[in-house]
């Protein structure tokens, strides 16, 4: 396939594309929807032909006997990640947001504190709070436009009602590709705070040229009070499967996490494990590569065109299709920088206070859509701060 290809998505009931006028006040037929983090790509044409014999079998009963889907994230996670997983250990969640919700519901109790690395993923506060747990913001510290941890001040922070560490590997929406010595500091962290440590992994196979991913399962001393989450659907851009997976290799860990599956009627739905069985594969690996390829040209493209304008700064991306842009040098409030992106270039991205504390003064840009479309979100935003130049 060509990923140049432009696919018009609106009027399909995308979030992206169908919402952005409502939620940004972006015009739908000339804006340009940069927010909703999945891709304008269709997946590779072997999850469209797993699709396909399952509608030309037209029955769409209970799925059973999982072994070739278990059997498929076996081999992904061995061939990709170097991680031998054991089929027992997985559970399959309605994504990772539901993932998440799960661990919450599991692991701590109404007032517990669960740490977050912010600025973070949105979703994650979101479900915490709404599960009446308390949100612990442990902040990034921006070092030379990177994001760092930063574990002598997190100490500090913690009182002891803490239960739940969620670490964001890689992060999202800073991009960075955790080493193996930060990721030993936060199992070690974890540890000294007796955390349940979940590590959201959604991104990993989005990894950029010259980088290379560490699951966290591969960490010493960590595997007894870790949550692994992974899942196809930012990697194949197939988000509305709602598909992901649980994998927990502690017995005790799994037994409690099974018990609330359970309770609640967790199951998943039949397209998405067939989606997922055929997306890892020797055939959905290369289509990775390539999209790998793809996506690194956008991110040069947008960062040098970004980091062209007088006061912006694009954060290194080391791994996912989300650039975080720095608005501070600008020394314009949020609002007026918004406004020249929103009003007057067109574009629809996410606020950054949404990501929590350290997200001011960014706003966070998909550049996983074709080149021909950052080219021209690059030319607008040039125009609306050209006053700039």
């Amino acid at each position: 396939m060509s990923f140049d290809e432009i696919i018009d998505r609106r009027d399909t009931h995308c979030a992206k594309w169908d919402k952005m006028e409502l939620v940004y006040g972006v015009p739908r037929d000339s804006g340009i929807a940069m927010w909703v983090a999945d891709m304008d790509f269709r997946p590779p044409s072997v999850i469209q032909e797993a699709l396909q014999r399952y509608l030309d079998h037209g029955v769409y009963g209970y799925f059973g006997d999982e072994s070739d889907y278990l059997g498929a994230i076996q081999w992904w996670m061995q061939n990709r990640h170097n991680w031998t997983v054991q089929p027992e250990w997985i559970f399959t969640t309605h994504g990772l947001v539901n993932g998440t919700a799960m661990c919450v519901d599991a692991f701590t109790s109404p007032g517990d504190g669960v740490v977050l690395m912010t600025p973070v993923y949105h979703a994650f506060a979101r479900v915490i709070t709404a599960a009446d747990r308390k949100v612990v913001e442990c902040e990034l510290a921006l070092t030379d436009g990177r994001y760092m941890m930063d574990f002598d001040a997190w100490d500090a922070q913690m009182t002891g009602t803490e239960k739940m560490l969620i670490l964001c590997s890689p992060h999202n929406p800073g991009g960075r590709v955790w080493t193996r010595d930060e990721l030993q500091g936060v199992a070690d962290f974890a540890k000294r705070h007796d955390l349940v440590l979940v590590s959201d992994e959604i991104h990993h196979d989005l990894v950029m040229p010259g980088h290379t991913h560490t699951a966290m399962s591969l960490i010493d001393g960590v595997t007894d009070r870790l949550v692994m989450m992974t899942a196809t659907t930012k990697t194949f851009n197939i988000a509305g499967c709602h598909s992901g997976n649980v994998i927990i290799p502690d017995e005790a860990l799994r037994a409690r996490f099974a018990k609330r599956m359970n309770a609640m009627g967790v199951s998943p739905n039949s397209f998405g494990l067939f989606m997922a069985t055929a997306a890892y594969s020797p055939e959905g690996a290369a289509w990775v590569d390539d999209l790998v390829t793809y996506l690194d040209g956008n991110r040069r493209l947008f960062d040098d065109a970004v980091n062209a304008i007088p006061g912006l700064a694009s954060m290194p991306l080391e791994s996912t299709y989300l650039a975080w842009v720095d608005f501070k040098g600008t020394g314009m409030s949020a609002a007026e920088f918004t406004k020249r992106v929103q009003t007057d270039a067109g574009i629809a991205a996410n606020h950054g206070p949404t990501f929590g504390s350290g997200g001011d003064t960014f706003l966070r840009f998909n550049i996983a859509t074709p080149r021909a479309r950052v080219e021209e979100a690059c030319k607008r935003l040039t125009a609306a701060f050209s006053d700039l130049q």
